[in-house]
């Protein structure tokens, strides 16, 4: 399943996520805007992860002076699919 998350609040816009509903793994994460090489890295690194566990890994990280960042999006983007 493909789903499109609007990210808020940091330079990328738009992540693109690949992942199983049913086994709960994410195939491929994508990131439109943003730092090229650093989330180009992230979507390799969460590939054939567990949902759950890029969560942990990734949520409350901030940016800067941020109160978010481009992988706590991802981790909010995985908790909303879960949820919903």
């Amino acid at each position: 399943m493909k789903v499109q998350y609007h990210t808020l609040g940091t330079c990328s816009r738009l992540i693109d996520i690949d992942f199983d509903p049913e086994t709960h793994i994410v195939n491929g994460v994508s990131f439109e805007g943003g730092c090229n090489g650093n989330l180009q890295g992230i979507g390799r690194l969460v590939a054939g992860m567990k949902v759950e566990d890029v969560i942990e890994r990734l949520k409350g990280i901030h940016c800067g002076n941020k109160h978010t960042s481009c992988p706590d999006q991802l981790a909010c983007a995985l908790e909303q699919m879960c949820v919903d």
